[in-house]
């Protein structure tokens, strides 16, 4: 089974008003396109920069959240990212799984004792197969029309058509108690600090391993260094970079959300971990990769695959560098250097101290 997100659309959620970003494209690239459906294009590689405080964190957690309340069925949720209680708030999310496309649209009324019930939440739930010739638009074109047709019901019974969908396992990468996983955890590590000489499992415990150094050793159990004061912070978010590395390696997953796991690591060390990320990603897999680090502008990745996150006037909205840049030889790093796409951070207020 594979999960992609296709559309997302948020309202009230977060610093998220009327927020609407597509991770389909018009024009066919080799590999970003579903397996046996050529013309069903999504992006499968999503780069999201933007400023501080332009919501790349809260977006994945939004995301993760839409997929646990479809799989827990609790409202609370969703409901405690309400921004402003007394609107309506709202998501829709159209995404892929087995050759299906879904679409699941919940609507949060209001309470006067901010509790929400099943008397104010509505979920509509809609899928469509894919067809051999259907792109992305054509399928959404056929949950239009089913969204009008569609009965309401009791959200909890409506979520009921997504219980068999493999939601529990995203972006649970966790660690793995196998060779690979440990070998991509040395490798990581040792990149990370040329001191550590190697990291082995301890067999007497449970998803425990030991980080060997000259004149130390250093515990981890359960995804925690015993003693992590000894290590650097880049050394220690090695730990979650090997997770994710290792699950797209294995192809546990098909859906993964890097949130900034790189702040502490030297730009060059970063591009390498996100090309290995890149090759190594499976066919019907999707990468959301959240960044600061400008020099990542000039992998060689389709436009379309680096989203800008902007707030105006506390509303988030994203821009999607090939809107603007429609010719090959246009650059990306020149368009962001000269913030063609304003959204460089406001430097003239430091001037005012």
């Amino acid at each position: 089974m594979h999960m992609i997100i296709m559309d997302l659309k948020l309202d009230n959620l977060c610093c998220f008003r009327d927020f609407h970003v597509n991770f389909s494209y018009p024009r066919k690239v080799e590999n970003e396109y579903l397996e046996g459906f050529p013309n069903f294009r999504y992006k499968k590689i999503n780069i999201i920069m933007g400023s501080n405080a332009t919501g790349k964190t809260s977006l994945g957690r939004v995301i993760l959240s839409i997929f646990n309340f479809i799989d827990k069925q609790n409202a609370d949720i969703i409901t405690r990212f309400i921004s402003n209680k007394n609107k309506v708030a709202s998501f829709s999310m159209d995404f892929v799984d087995d050759n299906k496309l879904y679409r699941i649209h919940a609507v949060f009324d209001p309470s006067d004792d901010y509790i929400y019930s099943s008397e104010n939440i509505k979920v509509h739930i809609v899928s469509t197969d894919i067809c051999l010739r259907d792109n992305y638009e054509s399928s959404a074109k056929r949950l239009d029309s089913m969204m009008i047709r569609s009965n309401k019901s009791n959200y909890i019974i409506e979520l009921e058509k997504l219980r068999r969908l493999p939601i529990d396992s995203i972006f649970n990468y966790g660690i793995k108690a196998n060779k690979e996983y440990l070998n991509v955890l040395e490798h990581t590590l040792r990149v990370l600090d040329p001191s550590i000489l190697s990291v082995n499992r301890i067999e007497e415990l449970k998803n425990a391993f030991v980080i060997k150094m000259a004149d130390k050793s250093i515990i981890i159990q359960d995804g925690k260094m015993v003693n992590d004061s000894l290590l650097s912070s880049g050394t220690k978010a090695g730990l979650d970079i090997a997770s994710i590395v290792s699950s797209i390696k294995l192809g546990t997953h098909s859906l993964y959300y890097c949130d900034e796991k790189f702040s502490y690591v030297y730009s060059d060390i970063e591009i390498g971990f996100l090309s290995l990320m890149i090759n190594e990603l499976k066919p019907n897999s999707q990468l959301f990769y959240t960044t600061h680090n400008l020099d990542i502008l000039d992998l060689p990745l389709p436009k379309h695959s680096f989203n800008f996150l902007k707030k105006d006037d506390q509303c988030i909205f994203v821009i999607n560098a090939a809107d603007y840049l429609k010719k090959n030889t246009d650059s990306l790093r020149n368009a962001v250097d000269n913030d063609l796409f304003s959204v460089a951070p406001r430097l003239d207020e430091i001037e005012n101290l």
